[in-house]
């Protein structure tokens, strides 16, 4: 078993929750509330490891976040 972590992002215009796993290249979804992204989230992320052909301890790992400030 491994976890992964998502960056969610709400999405005011679409009214949707969209998610993104960093470095897992296809690994995104989006979904009408957190759980039912949680659920399109797991399902794309295991079919993505599926077709992965390297080994898992070769693929990124999530590190954190950086805000960074910027005047507009």
């Amino acid at each position: 078993m491994r976890t992964f972590s998502a960056y969610v992002e709400w999405d005011p215009e679409s009214k949707l929750y969209a998610g993104v796993i960093p470095g897992i290249r296809g690994a995104h979804s989006q979904g009408a509330s957190l759980d039912e992204l949680r659920v399109n989230l797991k399902e794309v992320l295991e079919l993505c490891l599926e077709e992965y052909q390297g080994s898992l301890d070769d693929l990124p790992h999530f590190v954190g976040l950086q805000q960074i400030e910027v005047a507009v």
